[in-house]
C-alpha cells in the first residue's frame, strides 16, 4: 500500500512545504514573479534591440539592451501615472466640494418615490435624501480622507522604493539571463522530474505571455471605444475614464462596475455648473448606455475572439475559480485567479494525468497543445 500512495503522500508533503514557504516568504516571491511578467513583456523589445545591435554592429551585449528594456518598461508607467494622477486628484478634489444639498434637492422627488415603495413593503427608510447622496458620495471623497490616503502611501514610501528596487533588480537580470528563472526552478526540484518541470515552464511562459498579450490588446480596444462613445455625447475626461474602466476591467465582474462609477462621478465632478436633474441626469443616462454597450461587446465579442486560444475553460469553472480567489485575497485574488488557474492545470496535467477529473480539467489545454 505505502508502494502504492507513496508518490502521492510525497507529493502532498512537497506541496505543503512548498506553500509554506511561499506563504512565509510572500514578499519575496511576489517580487519574483512580478519581475518573470515584466521580463515576459519586455522580452519582444529585448530581442528587437539585439538584432538591431546586431545590424548596426554595435560592440554591446545583453546587458545594455536589458537596461534599455527596462527604462522603457518604466517610462511608460511613470509617464501614464504623470499624466493620469494629478486629474484622478483634482477630480477628487473637486468632489470634495460639491454641495450635495443643491443635489439632493434635484433627486428629491425620485428618492421620496423610492422611500413610498419601501414604506408600502413594510421597511422604513434611512436618512433624508440629502444624507443618503452625501453617505453615498461624500464621504468617498472627503479632503481628510484624501490626506490621509496619500499620508499613507507616504508613510510607506521607504517599503515601496525597497520593493520597486527589487523588481528593477530581478527583472533586469530575467531580462539578460532568459533561462535564469527557469534555472532557478528546476534547479529545486529532484533529477527525475527534471524534463517535465522544463516542458511545463515553457509552456505556462507560452500561456500566460499569451493570456498578459491578450488583455493589453483588450485594454487598447476597450479604451478606444469608451473614448470614442464618451467623446461623441460630450462627456470631458473621456480618455482617463476610458483608460480607468480598461484597467478596471482587469477585475473579473466588479471591475466594469467600478469602472462606469468612476465615469459618472467625473461626469458630475466636471458638470457642476450644469442643472443636476434637467442636463447632468440625461448626460449620465448616456454615460452608462456607453458602458452597458462596450460591455455587452467585450463579452460577446472582444473577450471570445481575443482569449479563444489564450485561456480554455468552462465559463462555470472561471466564475468558481474567481469567487475562490475572491475569498482568499479579495480583489487581488480575482485578478490572479485566472493565470493562477492556468498554471495549476499545465502542472496537473504533467503530473496528475491518471486522475479522470484532472484529464476533464485539461483537455482544452491538450487542444492548444497541438495547435
Amino acid at each position: 500500500m505505502w508502494t502504492e500512495y507513496r508518490k502521492y503522500i510525497l507529493g502532498g508533503l512537497a506541496l505543503l512545504i512548498v506553500l509554506f514557504i511561499l506563504r512565509f516568504f510572500s514578499e519575496v516571491v511576489s517580487y519574483v514573479l512580478i519581475s518573470w511578467i515584466i521580463s515576459m513583456a519586455g522580452d519582444p523589445v529585448m530581442k528587437f534591440l539585439l538584432f538591431r545591435f546586431k545590424l548596426l554592429r554595435l560592440g554591446v551585449g545583453k546587458s545594455l539592451a536589458a537596461l534599455m528594456t527596462i527604462i522603457l518598461i518604466f517610462s511608460l508607467i511613470g509617464l501614464v501615472l504623470w499624466f493620469f494622477v494629478p486629474i484622478v486628484v483634482q477630480q477628487a478634489v473637486i468632489l470634495s466640494k460639491v454641495d450635495f444639498h443643491s443635489i439632493s434637492m434635484a433627486l428629491q422627488q425620485p428618492i421620496d418615490k423610492i422611500n413610498h415603495w419601501l414604506r408600502s413593503l413594510g421597511l422604513e427608510p434611512g436618512p433624508s435624501a440629502a444624507d443618503q447622496v452625501k453617505s453615498l458620495l461624500g464621504n468617498y471623497f472627503d479632503p481628510a480622507k484624501l490626506s490621509g490616503f496619500f499620508g499613507s502611501i507616504l508613510s510607506q514610501a521607504g517599503h515601496l522604493i525597497i520593493g520597486l528596487f527589487s523588481i528593477v533588480f530581478i527583472s533586469f537580470f530575467f531580462l539578460k539571463e532568459r533561462n535564469l528563472f527557469k534555472q532557478m526552478i528546476i534547479a529545486a526540484v529532484p533529477a527525475a522530474s527534471v524534463k517535465k518541470v522544463r516542458k511545463v515552464i515553457e509552456e505556462v511562459s507560452n500561456l500566460l505571455t499569451k493570456y498578459f498579450g491578450g488583455i493589453v490588446l483588450q485594454m487598447a480596444m476597450l479604451t478606444l471605444l469608451i473614448t470614442a462613445g464618451l467623446s461623441l455625447i460630450g462627456i470631458r475626461n473621456a480618455i482617463l475614464i476610458a483608460v480607468f474602466y480598461a484597467v478596471m476591467n482587469i477585475i473579473p465582474y466588479l471591475g466594469p462596475i467600478i469602472g462606469a462609477a468612476f465615469g459618472c462621478l467625473l461626469t458630475i465632478s466636471s458638470n457642476l455648473e450644469l442643472d443636476f436633474y434637467q442636463q447632468i441626469m440625461p448626460l449620465l443616462t448616456k454615460a452608462l448606455m456607453v458602458f452597458l454597450i462596450v460591455k455587452l461587446l467585450d463579452d460577446f465579442i472582444l473577450q471570445p475572439y481575443i482569449f479563444s486560444k489564450r485561456v480554455q475553460a468552462h465559463p462555470l469553472e472561471i466564475f468558481l475559480v474567481i469567487m475562490i480567489g475572491a475569498r482568499m485575497n479579495g480583489i487581488l485574488g480575482m485578478v490572479l485567479a485566472i493565470p493562477t488557474y492556468t498554471i495549476f492545470r499545465v502542472i496537473a496535467r504533467e503530473f496528475l494525468s491518471e486522475f479522470r477529473i484532472i484529464r476533464k480539467m485539461t483537455e482544452d489545454l491538450d487542444y492548444i497543445h497541438k495547435d
